[in-house]
């Protein structure tokens, strides 16, 4: 009777996550980050090139001439405008697109350029600027400041992405609103005319928007969005509480064989690429790191060998198991860990339905994350600047992302170290309870 309550939990916490998970506006999210990430990867080995091996006051100033350096490094801040400082552009797009074929709407190209015209439209083409040598700033029109389509603009840009593409599509769809061509036309001008009074109106009516919101509240709405919604919800996401909150009912969802992904894909992860790119343009510009938790601070802490930082499980296997099997199926999954991939010991093991040890796979990012931040905050160790491939494998990606601070890298390897013993009793209840069963079964 025990068992099939236990069961019965497992079951509605699995449909539960599901069916969050299928949520067709998390779902696009998570899809459009997932395409957007290898341009913060880009971004991310830039900064680490340009700032640390080719700084001209580190080390390889002492054996190249630091001009020659500083010309060098324009190679790096070109890739910087083309991927940092246009990231709102590159979600809106992504987002756009992902709308498309979550809604199986095929003419995705008509719907990204509306995205990106709307986006524009909503953009205040102004911007304050101090000439050299002068005291007073002047405004100059014509031109989209860079906090707009870099990261600061980002949730302008999903919000845009996704509304604007919600109501394309629903008026493409709308016989009535469609121009029929008789004759012999091509497709791709016949395309264009289906939907040129959806564009019309899309375009039209967020520019009608834009317009009253700034009349009655003298404010464009990047300042409104950021300032009700944005904001306050930022707060509660990458501040520490929230943070780990978050993560810890993503990795119980993962427990549930529901990946990790679904959870903080969607919630964590707009803010946490906002912070990294913000962290990342501080580093370049010399200026203070206003972030501790971020994209690559996740990804280096929390993903230590994979979701619930499982390279210490499989340490704690091969050195303090009694099991044989256990530690066969520990040698199988250790090389996909190194490069931060747990799938394998995850449903192998397996440690989904499996609650002596979904549970350490909770309190373990929870331990490590916490560790990390208070060390970061006190100056133990550099802020994370850099964002990593996430398959960078542990000690070496804490030492790649926070800009080649070593006490990083040793701070993983005290991190681990400790998680292995978080793990160890648990592992010894799991195999008494496996050997249990299986006398029993014999």
């Amino acid at each position: 009777m025990k068992t099939n309550k236990k069961e019965l939990v497992f079951e509605k916490i699995g449909l539960l996550a599901t069916k969050l998970g299928n949520q067709i506006h998390l779902r696009t999210l998570r899809d459009a980050f997932a395409t957007f990430m290898p341009f913060m990867m880009l971004a991310g080995f830039v900064t680490l090139i340009n700032y640390v091996i080719l700084e001209p006051t580190g080390f390889m100033g002492k054996l190249i001439n630091p001009e020659t350096l500083t010309t060098i490094q324009q190679i790096g801040v070109s890739i910087a405008n083309g991927t940092l400082s246009i990231t709102t552009l590159l979600v809106v797009a992504a987002v756009s697109y992902h709308m498309c074929a979550s809604r199986n709407y095929t003419n995705s190209i008509a719907a990204v350029l509306v995205a990106i015209s709307t986006f524009v439209v909503l953009t205040p083409m102004r911007t304050m600027f101090t000439p050299e040598n002068a005291s007073k700033a002047i405004e100059v029109t014509g031109v989209i400041p860079v906090s707009h389509t870099g990261a600061s603009g980002m949730f302008v840009g999903i919000f845009v992405g996704l509304l604007a593409t919600e109501l394309f599509i629903k008026l493409s769809n709308n016989e009535k609103l469609q121009i029929k061509l008789s004759g012999n036309i091509p497709p791709a001008v016949l395309k264009s005319f289906n939907v040129l009074i959806p564009i019309m109106i899309t375009v039209t009516s967020f520019a009608i928007i834009s317009f009253a919101i700034n009349q009655l509240f003298n404010i464009d709405v990047n300042g409104l969005i950021t300032n009700i919604i944005i904001g306050p919800l930022s707060k509660v996401t990458t501040g520490l509480p929230g943070f780990l909150l978050i993560t810890s009912v993503a990795n119980l969802f993962f427990g549930f064989g529901i990946h990790q992904a679904v959870i903080s894909g969607s919630l964590l992860d707009p803010f946490l690429i906002q912070n990294m790119q913000e962290n990342m343009s501080a580093y370049a510009d010399g200026t203070p790191i206003p972030h501790i938790i971020n994209m690559a601070f996740k990804d280096t802490f929390a993903v230590m060998g994979g979701s619930g930082n499982t390279i210490a499980l499989l340490l704690a296997i091969f050195i303090f198991s009694r099991r044989k099997d256990y530690k066969d199926f520990a040698k199988l999954s250790v090389t996909p860990a190194f490069f931060n991939i747990s799938e394998p010991i995850i449903f192998g093991l397996p440690i989904v339905f499996n609650l002596s040890l979904i549970i350490p796979f909770v309190l373990a990012p929870i331990f490590s994350l916490t560790v990390a931040y208070f060390a970061t905050s006190i100056g133990l160790i550099n802020h994370v600047v850099v964002q990593i491939p996430w398959t960078t494998p542990p000690v070496i990606s804490g030492f790649l992302a926070t800009g080649g601070d070593w006490r990083a890298a040793v701070l993983q390897i005290a991190i681990i170290a400790a998680t292995v013993f978080i793990y160890l009793p648990f592992l010894r209840i799991d195999e008494k309870v496996t050997s249990k069963m299986a006398a029993e079964e014999n």
